[in-house]
Protein backbone atom coordinates (compact mmCIF):
# COMPACT_ATOMS: atom_id res chain seq x y z
CA UNK A 1 0.00 0.00 0.00
CA UNK A 2 1.15 3.67 -0.61
CA UNK A 3 0.06 6.16 1.54
CA UNK A 4 0.42 10.31 0.88
CA UNK A 5 -0.10 12.51 3.73
CA UNK A 6 -0.23 16.23 3.71
CA UNK A 7 0.62 18.47 6.53
CA UNK A 8 -0.88 21.73 7.87
CA UNK A 9 -0.12 23.48 11.76
CA UNK A 10 -3.24 25.60 12.05
CA UNK A 11 -5.37 22.85 13.18
CA UNK A 12 -2.80 20.96 15.37
CA UNK A 13 -3.68 20.54 18.94
CA UNK A 14 -3.81 23.32 21.06
CA UNK A 15 -2.55 25.83 18.73
CA UNK A 16 -4.34 29.12 18.98
CA UNK A 17 -2.04 32.08 18.00
CA UNK A 18 -0.69 32.93 14.31
CA UNK A 19 2.96 33.32 16.72
CA UNK A 20 2.81 29.67 16.86
CA UNK A 21 3.00 28.93 13.25
CA UNK A 22 5.82 31.18 12.25
CA UNK A 23 9.69 29.83 12.60
CA UNK A 24 10.65 33.47 14.02
CA UNK A 25 8.92 33.27 17.38
CA UNK A 26 9.81 31.19 20.19
CA UNK A 27 6.15 29.16 20.49
CA UNK A 28 7.10 27.46 17.16
CA UNK A 29 9.07 24.75 18.43
CA UNK A 30 6.32 23.78 20.67
CA UNK A 31 3.91 23.14 17.73
CA UNK A 32 6.35 21.91 15.05
CA UNK A 33 7.15 19.37 17.73
CA UNK A 34 3.44 18.63 17.74
CA UNK A 35 2.71 18.86 14.03
CA UNK A 36 5.73 16.45 13.61
CA UNK A 37 4.43 13.77 16.50
CA UNK A 38 0.55 13.85 14.95
CA UNK A 39 2.14 12.92 11.68
CA UNK A 40 4.22 10.07 13.25
CA UNK A 41 0.97 8.94 14.36
CA UNK A 42 -0.50 9.01 11.12
CA UNK A 43 2.49 7.08 9.47
CA UNK A 44 2.47 4.44 11.96
CA UNK A 45 -1.38 3.66 11.82
CA UNK A 46 -0.71 3.80 8.09
CA UNK A 47 2.01 1.12 8.63
CA UNK A 48 -0.23 -0.98 11.39
CA UNK A 49 -2.73 -1.19 8.18
CA UNK A 50 -0.15 -2.35 5.66
CA UNK A 51 1.72 0.45 4.11
CA UNK A 52 4.86 -0.09 2.41
CA UNK A 53 5.69 3.62 1.33
CA UNK A 54 4.91 6.77 2.72
CA UNK A 55 5.19 10.39 1.00
CA UNK A 56 4.56 13.24 3.33
CA UNK A 57 3.91 17.06 2.01
CA UNK A 58 4.82 19.29 4.47
CA UNK A 59 2.59 22.06 3.25
CA UNK A 60 2.90 24.83 6.18
CA UNK A 61 3.94 28.20 5.21
CA UNK A 62 8.01 27.71 4.44
CA UNK A 63 7.79 23.90 4.02
CA UNK A 64 10.27 23.30 6.08
CA UNK A 65 8.65 22.51 9.54
CA UNK A 66 8.31 18.55 10.30
CA UNK A 67 11.35 16.78 12.07
CA UNK A 68 12.38 14.32 9.18
CA UNK A 69 14.88 12.72 11.90
CA UNK A 70 11.86 11.57 14.06
CA UNK A 71 9.59 10.07 10.74
CA UNK A 72 9.78 6.20 10.24
CA UNK A 73 11.94 4.89 7.77
CA UNK A 74 9.25 4.35 4.90
CA UNK A 75 8.56 7.63 5.01
CA UNK A 76 9.70 10.17 2.26
CA UNK A 77 9.26 13.77 2.97
CA UNK A 78 8.86 16.62 0.69
CA UNK A 79 9.85 19.67 1.79
CA UNK A 80 9.17 23.26 0.74
CA UNK A 81 7.38 24.14 -2.64
CA UNK A 82 8.09 23.23 -5.95
CA UNK A 83 5.35 26.30 -7.32
CA UNK A 84 3.41 23.41 -8.47
CA UNK A 85 -0.42 24.17 -8.76
CA UNK A 86 -0.80 21.63 -6.61
CA UNK A 87 0.47 23.43 -3.76
CA UNK A 88 -0.35 21.33 -0.39
CA UNK A 89 -0.63 17.60 -2.21
CA UNK A 90 1.92 18.26 -4.76
CA UNK A 91 3.81 14.60 -5.17
CA UNK A 92 0.58 12.84 -5.44
CA UNK A 93 -0.36 10.75 -8.62
CA UNK A 94 -2.38 7.52 -9.80
CA UNK A 95 -0.84 5.01 -8.07
CA UNK A 96 -1.32 6.08 -3.75
CA UNK A 97 -4.25 3.97 -2.40
CA UNK A 98 -5.27 6.88 -0.08
CA UNK A 99 -4.52 9.79 1.37
CA UNK A 100 -4.64 11.60 4.88
CA UNK A 101 -4.47 15.71 5.95
CA UNK A 102 -3.12 16.12 9.51
CA UNK A 103 -3.59 19.39 10.51
CA UNK A 104 -6.04 20.71 8.90
CA UNK A 105 -7.90 24.04 9.63
CA UNK A 106 -11.32 25.59 8.84
CA UNK A 107 -11.72 28.13 5.90
CA UNK A 108 -11.62 31.75 5.61
CA UNK A 109 -14.87 33.90 6.69
CA UNK A 110 -15.82 30.65 9.27
CA UNK A 111 -15.72 31.05 12.85
CA UNK A 112 -14.27 27.66 13.90
CA UNK A 113 -10.69 28.74 14.54
CA UNK A 114 -9.30 31.48 15.55
CA UNK A 115 -6.75 30.86 12.46
CA UNK A 116 -9.68 30.10 9.68
CA UNK A 117 -7.97 30.95 6.23
CA UNK A 118 -8.43 29.54 2.67
CA UNK A 119 -4.52 29.57 1.25
CA UNK A 120 -3.91 33.28 1.99
CA UNK A 121 -4.68 34.67 5.49
CA UNK A 122 -3.13 38.09 4.32
CA UNK A 123 -5.34 38.24 0.25
CA UNK A 124 -8.61 35.99 1.11
CA UNK A 125 -11.40 37.37 2.89
CA UNK A 126 -13.43 34.42 1.56
CA UNK A 127 -13.59 31.73 -1.22
CA UNK A 128 -16.34 29.82 -2.26
CA UNK A 129 -16.70 26.90 -4.65
CA UNK A 130 -19.49 26.27 -6.37
CA UNK A 131 -21.91 28.25 -3.74
CA UNK A 132 -19.86 26.34 -0.53
CA UNK A 133 -17.51 27.86 2.02
CA UNK A 134 -14.25 26.52 0.66
CA UNK A 135 -11.44 24.95 2.90
CA UNK A 136 -8.14 23.89 1.84
CA UNK A 137 -9.03 20.22 2.53
CA UNK A 138 -11.97 20.40 -0.36
CA UNK A 139 -9.74 21.84 -2.77
CA UNK A 140 -6.99 18.99 -2.27
CA UNK A 141 -9.15 16.51 -1.47
CA UNK A 142 -10.54 16.97 -4.99
CA UNK A 143 -7.03 17.24 -6.29
CA UNK A 144 -6.32 13.88 -4.42
CA UNK A 145 -9.68 12.38 -6.28
CA UNK A 146 -8.70 13.66 -9.61
CA UNK A 147 -6.11 11.06 -9.53
CA UNK A 148 -8.33 8.13 -8.20
CA UNK A 149 -6.81 8.49 -4.40
CA UNK A 150 -9.82 8.80 -2.12
CA UNK A 151 -9.12 10.71 1.00
CA UNK A 152 -9.72 8.63 4.16
CA UNK A 153 -8.59 10.72 7.53
CA UNK A 154 -8.57 14.09 8.49
CA UNK A 155 -7.69 16.04 11.64
CA UNK A 156 -7.95 19.42 12.29
CA UNK A 157 -10.19 21.89 14.29
CA UNK A 158 -14.30 20.89 15.18
CA UNK A 159 -15.53 22.76 12.54
CA UNK A 160 -13.27 21.56 9.85
CA UNK A 161 -13.83 17.70 10.66
CA UNK A 162 -17.99 18.51 10.67
CA UNK A 163 -17.13 20.11 6.99
CA UNK A 164 -15.36 16.68 5.69
CA UNK A 165 -17.82 14.64 7.16
CA UNK A 166 -20.63 16.35 5.26
CA UNK A 167 -18.56 15.55 1.82
CA UNK A 168 -17.88 12.25 2.91
CA UNK A 169 -19.07 10.60 6.22
CA UNK A 170 -17.21 7.84 5.42
CA UNK A 171 -13.51 10.09 6.37
CA UNK A 172 -12.64 8.87 9.81
CA UNK A 173 -11.83 12.53 11.72
CA UNK A 174 -10.50 13.62 14.85
CA UNK A 175 -10.79 17.02 16.43
CA UNK A 176 -8.15 18.61 17.98
CA UNK A 177 -9.38 21.59 18.49
CA UNK A 178 -12.76 23.93 19.06
CA UNK A 179 -12.71 27.02 18.38
CA UNK A 180 -14.50 29.89 20.02
CA UNK A 181 -13.80 33.56 18.75
CA UNK A 182 -10.41 34.15 19.74
CA UNK A 183 -9.89 31.09 21.83
CA UNK A 184 -9.05 27.83 21.44
CA UNK A 185 -10.31 24.69 23.47
CA UNK A 186 -8.06 21.88 22.50
CA UNK A 187 -7.76 17.81 23.90
CA UNK A 188 -4.32 16.56 25.41
CA UNK A 189 -1.66 16.74 22.75
CA UNK A 190 -0.87 12.80 23.83
CA UNK A 191 -4.61 11.71 23.46
CA UNK A 192 -4.82 13.50 19.63
CA UNK A 193 -1.14 11.39 18.81
CA UNK A 194 -3.53 8.43 20.12
CA UNK A 195 -6.75 8.82 18.14
CA UNK A 196 -5.13 10.36 15.07
CA UNK A 197 -3.09 6.61 15.30
CA UNK A 198 -5.94 4.88 15.72
CA UNK A 199 -8.45 6.71 13.20
CA UNK A 200 -5.59 6.10 10.22
CA UNK A 201 -5.51 2.37 10.97
CA UNK A 202 -9.26 2.28 11.21
CA UNK A 203 -9.33 4.55 7.64
CA UNK A 204 -7.12 2.35 5.98
CA UNK A 205 -9.20 -1.16 6.72
CA UNK A 206 -12.33 0.24 5.31
CA UNK A 207 -13.27 -0.41 1.68
CA UNK A 208 -11.21 2.31 -0.19
CA UNK A 209 -13.39 2.20 -2.78
CA UNK A 210 -16.17 2.94 -1.17
CA UNK A 211 -15.62 6.53 0.05
CA UNK A 212 -17.71 8.91 -1.98
CA UNK A 213 -16.06 12.27 -2.55
CA UNK A 214 -16.91 13.50 -6.01
CA UNK A 215 -15.97 15.81 -8.58
CA UNK A 216 -17.90 18.36 -9.76
CA UNK A 217 -17.98 18.63 -13.73
CA UNK A 218 -18.06 22.46 -13.50
CA UNK A 219 -16.30 24.80 -10.91
CA UNK A 220 -17.13 27.89 -10.21
CA UNK A 221 -14.55 29.79 -7.59
CA UNK A 222 -15.96 32.66 -6.02
CA UNK A 223 -13.09 34.73 -4.31
CA UNK A 224 -13.61 37.72 -1.96
CA UNK A 225 -9.97 40.08 -1.81
CA UNK A 226 -9.34 41.52 1.50
CA UNK A 227 -8.04 44.88 -0.94
CA UNK A 228 -9.98 45.83 -3.87
CA UNK A 229 -6.93 46.57 -5.77
CA UNK A 230 -6.03 42.21 -5.81
CA UNK A 231 -9.58 41.65 -6.84
CA UNK A 232 -8.55 44.39 -9.74
CA UNK A 233 -5.43 42.80 -10.80
CA UNK A 234 -6.68 38.90 -10.23
CA UNK A 235 -9.68 40.01 -12.55
CA UNK A 236 -7.63 40.17 -15.59
CA UNK A 237 -6.36 36.66 -15.31
CA UNK A 238 -7.91 34.38 -17.99
CA UNK A 239 -11.62 33.55 -17.37
CA UNK A 240 -12.20 35.66 -14.26
CA UNK A 241 -14.18 38.62 -13.75
CA UNK A 242 -14.89 41.12 -11.33
CA UNK A 243 -18.16 40.18 -9.32
CA UNK A 244 -18.07 43.79 -7.42
CA UNK A 245 -15.03 45.59 -5.90
CA UNK A 246 -13.57 43.13 -3.72
CA UNK A 247 -14.64 39.34 -5.54
CA UNK A 248 -13.48 37.78 -8.24
CA UNK A 249 -15.47 34.78 -10.05
CA UNK A 250 -13.57 32.13 -11.89
CA UNK A 251 -14.97 29.29 -13.82
CA UNK A 252 -13.68 26.31 -15.30
CA UNK A 253 -13.90 22.42 -15.51
CA UNK A 254 -10.92 21.31 -14.41
CA UNK A 255 -9.78 21.14 -10.56
CA UNK A 256 -6.35 21.74 -12.15
CA UNK A 257 -7.10 25.12 -13.80
CA UNK A 258 -8.92 26.09 -10.27
CA UNK A 259 -5.44 25.23 -8.37
CA UNK A 260 -3.46 27.47 -11.32
CA UNK A 261 -5.97 30.37 -10.94
CA UNK A 262 -5.17 30.21 -6.93
CA UNK A 263 -1.34 29.54 -7.87
CA UNK A 264 -1.36 33.19 -9.71
CA UNK A 265 -3.76 35.01 -7.59
CA UNK A 266 -4.12 34.17 -4.38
Amino acid sequence: MRFFISADIEGVTGINNWDETNKSHPDYAEFRKQMTREVLAACEGALAAGAKEIVIKDAHDSGRNIIASELPREAQLIRSWSRHPYSMVWGIEEGFDAAAFIGYHSPSASGDNPLSHTMSSNLVSEMQLNGELCSEFLLHAIVARSHQVPVVFCSGDAGLCKRVKANDPLIETVSTNRGVGNATWAIHPDLAVEKIRAGVEKALHKDLKQYVLKIPQHFILDVRYTRHASAYRSSHYPGAKLLSPTTVRFECDSILDVMRYILFCV
